[in-house]
């Protein structure tokens, strides 16, 4: 799900559930990489909600959240920030990460 400023509040800060927020930009390697690890994870677990915010169409919201380099993720539990990381990682740990806190 592409998120944008318009979109953020509604489905990340209002949300109940756990969501990952993958900040990102078309011209990042590193965002290549994680890129298809986040959709296959966006599409087999339950319970947590992702998206992924373009840094170049979205500043002020990377500004916000004061992602200074990407990827970044930001992991949100009832709209407030839990985790952030930044840099690639296997599907397995970034799991493990949202597992962490959807349980």
């Amino acid at each position: 799900m592409d998120l944008t400023a318009d979109s953020f509040d509604a489905t990340v800060l209002q949300a109940q559930n756990v969501v990952l927020v993958d900040f990102w930009a078309p011209w990042c390697g590193p965002c290549k990489v994680m890129s298809p690890v986040v959709d296959e994870l966006a599409s087999e677990m339950d319970g947590v909600t992702i998206g992924k915010v373009n840094v170049d169409d979205n500043a002020e919201l990377a500004r916000q959240f004061n992602v200074l380099s990407i990827p970044t993720f930001i992991v949100f539990k009832s709209g407030q920030v839990v985790e952030q990381f930044s840099g690639s990682m296997s599907k397995d740990a970034l799991k493990e990460k949202l597992e962490k806190h959807a349980a």
